[in-house]
């Protein structure tokens, strides 16, 4: 591990096609071995995983923090007149970011990553975007589809699943602050996000190409998953289902409870103390 000079602390300026405008965070040590491209949870902006860049930076890794539609550094939030679904994050806003790496990254390798929505995302990414990348780090991200969770939570997401997306379409964004669960959310992105909830697949509206069928078809795929003991929204059984869509994929998981992080081993703690975490993705 790297103990000297801090990483380059890098702001990239990015926009979309519709004008949208957002800022790929970076950091960027002077030995990188290695380019990750980390997507967020749901909610979370991208300035919450400096701490765990600056970690994998130590660690002879170049990380570039993406940025969500509607949080953080964005330019847009959602509202009546603003909405917008995985489409738009699929097509229009992570290719920006993964042309940015791959342009300050120069020849490093590259993986793609992410927590919770992000790493369903860059899994997404791997089937439409194949020359990218052949390394998937995820932590604490699972599919949300409701028949992989154990129970009780089984039987209460169906119907979250249903209201979230009826509450978002009449209110015109869905408060995620006032229910404690991700921010305040487009109503397209929580419908495609319910839709996979409830049949388990990801499909996106408005696009033909087939995501389940481009992420089966990844063969050349090394990946990593870390599970949180005490996370019932990332549990091990979706864990496996999400990489399920890529059955050919070299799978790794490990799980850490809270006497190995040094917190409480659940969906979000583990930012406050990613030393663990990056330590093993980086083994």
């Amino acid at each position: 591990m790297n103990d000297g000079a801090s990483p380059a602390a890098l702001e990239l300026p990015l926009q979309a096609r519709d004008g949208h405008r957002f800022t790929l965070l970076a950091r960027i040590p002077a030995d990188a071995r290695r380019s990750l491209l980390w997507l967020p949870a749901l909610g979370v902006a991208a300035r919450h995983y400096l701490p765990f860049a600056e970690s994998l930076a130590r660690r002879g890794v170049a990380v570039f923090l993406h940025e969500w539609r509607g949080l953080g550094n964005s330019s847009l939030r959602a509202g009546r007149a603003t909405n917008w679904g995985y489409r738009e994050l699929l097509f229009d806003d992570i290719p920006l970011s993964e042309a940015a790496a791959i342009e300050t990254g120069a020849s490093l390798p590259r993986i793609v990553g992410g927590h919770s929505l992000g790493g369903q995302f860059a899994c997404m990414r791997l089937g439409l975007a194949p020359d990218y990348a052949r390394t998937l780090w995820l932590v604490a991200s699972a599919a949300p589809y409701w028949r992989a969770y154990p129970l009780p939570h089984r039987l209460g997401l169906p119907l979250a699943y249903r209201a979230a997306p009826w509450y978002a379409d009449r209110h015109g964004h869905l408060p995620g602050h006032r229910f404690r669960f991700a921010g305040n959310e487009a109503r397209q992105l929580i419908r495609d996000w319910a839709g996979t909830g409830l049949s388990g697949r990801y499909a996106v509206a408005g696009i033909p190409e087939d995501l389940e069928g481009r992420m089966a078809a990844r063969g050349d795929v090394d990946a990593r998953a870390a599970v949180m003991d005490e996370d019932w929204l990332a549990p091990e059984r979706p864990v496996r289902f999400l990489l399920s869509k890529l059955p050919r994929a070299r799978a790794r998981l490990q799980h850490f409870d809270a006497a190995a992080l040094g917190v409480r081993a659940d969906h979000f703690a583990w930012m406050k103390a990613p030393e663990r975490v990056a330590a093993w993705l980086c083994e």
